[in-house]
């Protein structure tokens, strides 16, 4: 080990508890106590849903805000990350859960239109490499609403334009695309996803997804219809596609119409950070998320990020608010151990409430277990 230390900090959020930034301060806050003379470097990371953009933020590219229509169609504050031609965009920032008016579910009529203003208001600004993460989406209508805003129309079998939402797509007849928006044909449409589910059928996006969005079995009958007569009219061909279903079919209609690139989310977003170049000279890496459970392994943060390190030959620690994953699953996972809030805290709600303070004696912790 080198006489300094070098610490990288590239934890996503721990959800319902503390951002990522969040997260990576309170672990140097511990970390600094027990080696006041290590080199920490916090590096937010995200997977493609909440606090994508956020994470770019803490690394240096510059926020971008504007107004955009929430997912019910009432105007909110939005935001995108820009660095040289790229902008990274992030669906749940502008159309997700958390954007719904009082937090009451519109599973029928929520819409994707403000994602397509951002990206509108990126191809504006000169933007033409368009990362769009997906996830957390707060409607199913295929990203029918995000083409409209970019100037597609839809119009049913009386000639009238369709209303927003995923149940209006059921009297869908025609889609007009030749007034969409012109810098789409110079740029390039890249998906972080970390879904690889298709549009339709038992593992499409309104099987798995709808119900988290308030749908009930009605609901998802007629949705689901809905995707199926809208992918008859932007492409059927693309209705398989791994990660069409990502966002309640958003990534179907991206890779319909706008050719988009699906591409794992912290993948992407690590490359995109630059995260070798971060990694220079680590002898330490610690990653994490408020739950480390076997859904990490399908390509969540953590694992990226571990698989990233170990390529550099760094040994790597995880720090979660709980584990439900084994040992053997943790070592096989790439981590050399993975330290817990509940391991300090067992009451769960505790844990959450006072997560910064448990965080940041955990990295007093690790600190003197590793540094």
């Amino acid at each position: 080990m080198t006489a300094v230390p070098r610490v990288v900090l590239a934890p996503d959020k721990f959800k319902g508890s503390l951002d990522a930034p969040g997260v990576a301060a309170a672990l140097a806050a511990g970390i600094a106590g027990v080696a006041p003379g290590a080199e920490i470097r916090e590096v937010p990371v995200a997977d493609g849903g909440d606090g994508t953009v956020d994470a770019f933020v803490a690394a240096g590219w510059q926020r971008i805000s504007l107004t955009a229509p929430g997912p019910t169609g009432v105007d909110a504050s939005a935001s995108y990350a820009v660095r040289g031609d790229t902008a990274v965009i992030e669906l749940a920032a502008v159309v997700g859960l958390a954007k719904l008016p009082g937090g009451q579910f519109d599973p029928l009529g929520a819409g994707t239109e403000g994602l397509g203003v951002v990206i509108g208001h990126a191809l504006e600004d000169g933007r033409t490499n368009i990362v769009l993460g997906l996830g957390g989406s707060a409607s199913t209508d295929g990203g029918a609403g995000m083409l409209r805003a970019l100037g597609a129309r839809l119009f049913d079998a009386q000639g009238r334009e369709l209303s927003m939402g995923g149940a209006a797509l059921l009297d869908a007849a025609r889609l007009e695309c030749a007034a969409m928006h012109p810098g789409i044909a110079g740029a390039r449409f890249t998906l972080a996803c970390d879904v690889d589910n298709p549009l339709l059928g038992p593992q499409g996006a309104v099987a798995v997804y709808a119900a988290q969005k308030g749908a009930t079995a009605e609901d998802m009958t007629l949705l689901e219809a809905a995707l199926a007569n809208w992918s008859r009219l932007a492409g059927a061909g693309y209705a398989g596609t791994p990660g069409a279903g990502a966002a309640g079919g958003t990534g179907y209609g991206a890779l319909a119409l706008l050719h988009a690139e699906v591409r794992s989310g912290i993948e992407l977003i690590l490359e995109l950070l630059d995260f070798p170049t971060l990694l220079a000279d680590a002898t330490l890496v610690v990653t994490g998320e408020g739950s480390l459970d076997p859904q990490s392994l399908h390509g969540k943060a953590p694992i990226g990020v571990a698989r990233m390190a170990r390529t550099a030959g760094i040994p790597v620690l995880a720090v979660a608010g709980r584990t439900l994953l084994t040992g053997p699953e943790i070592e096989a996972a790439g981590f050399a151990a993975c330290y817990t809030l509940t391991d300090l805290q067992p009451d769960s709600t505790l844990s959450m409430t006072h997560a910064a303070e448990l965080l940041e004696r955990i990295g007093a912790k690790l600190a003197a277990d590793h540094l």
